[in-house]
């Protein structure tokens, strides 16, 4: 019934209306992405933010899984969200599409937002979230903080160990993405260079003989993508170097807690070093 309504609401709605003008400062703002839901924890005001998306909670995905506990939960349906009058909805600019074009046909403002491709975007999705969400000030308080500590965190290095970023089905990252920019930062050389990403086989892996290597974290249960993360190849790998890693929730989004992979791998780096010496 409330999906046969809210249909026939989307084609009453005229398509060229555009929404209402939007407050400066939207009282009930809805987060339906992963990465959007961090963005919106870190500036809205209190009592700001009434829901986030059911991934927020999850400690292998989100870095502030902890503070999404504080909030409702939605899992990105265009009629839940709706129910909540919402003045502002959030989204990833590639996900739950047909939920924000629904929710937009019904007059409901929504931002849909790109993810970060590199450190350097952080600043500008704080940027342009704290304008929609009318918190510039908390914005550019959150982006001085985290460019003075990146500035901090990007220290010359006298050589830059080689590493090998290597994820389920052999997929792997090179410098134009953010966990290759993470890497730069925290003072590696990425043997994927400058490509954006791919399948590295595990011959191109064993033959580039890198000093590290970083693998994701292993989900629960089986999986037929994970397996080759235990492949004799890799464990050699590991076993050799003594020296390996894994990503964590705090390489996925373009936010402030991507720092804190930065120093995990600064001291991953110093470690390297020290054997070698």
């Amino acid at each position: 019934m409330l999906r046969r309504a809210l249909i026939g609401l989307c084609l009453l709605a005229a398509p060229g209306l555009a929404p209402a003008a939007a407050q400066a400062a939207p009282a009930r703002v809805v987060s339906m992405n992963l990465c959007t839901d961090q963005l919106a924890m870190l500036l809205a005001a209190p009592g700001q933010l009434v829901s986030v998306s059911a991934l927020a909670r999850d400690p292998m995905s989100s870095a502030m899984a902890a503070e999404a506990m504080a909030y409702p939960v939605n899992h990105g349906q265009a009629e839940e969200v709706w129910l909540m009058q919402p003045d502002l909805v959030v989204v990833g600019a590639y996900t739950a599409q047909a939920a924000a074009q629904m929710l937009e046909r019904l007059g409901t403002p929504v931002l849909r937002l790109e993810p970060a491709h590199g450190l350097g975007d952080v600043p500008a999705l704080l940027r342009t979230l704290g304008a929609a969400m009318g918190r510039q000030a908390r914005a550019e308080a959150l982006v001085a903080e985290f460019e003075t500590r990146l500035a901090a965190l990007r220290e010359d290095v006298r050589r830059r160990p080689s590493v090998a970023l290597y994820y389920a089905n052999g997929y792997t990252t090179g410098n134009q993405t953010l966990a290759g920019d993470i890497l730069l930062a925290a003072g590696f050389s990425n043997i994927a260079g400058d490509r954006g990403g791919g399948q590295l086989p595990l011959e191109a892996l064993a033959m580039a003989e890198p000093e590290a290597l970083i693998t994701a974290r292993p989900y629960p249960g089986a999986s037929r993508s994970e397996e080759i993360l235990r492949h004799p190849v890799i464990r050699r790998l590991q076993a050799s170097h003594a020296t390996h890693a894994s990503t964590g929730s705090d390489w996925i989004c373009g936010t402030p807690h991507v720092l804190g992979a930065i120093e995990a791998l600064s001291g991953f780096r110093e470690h390297i070093e020290t054997e070698i010496e």
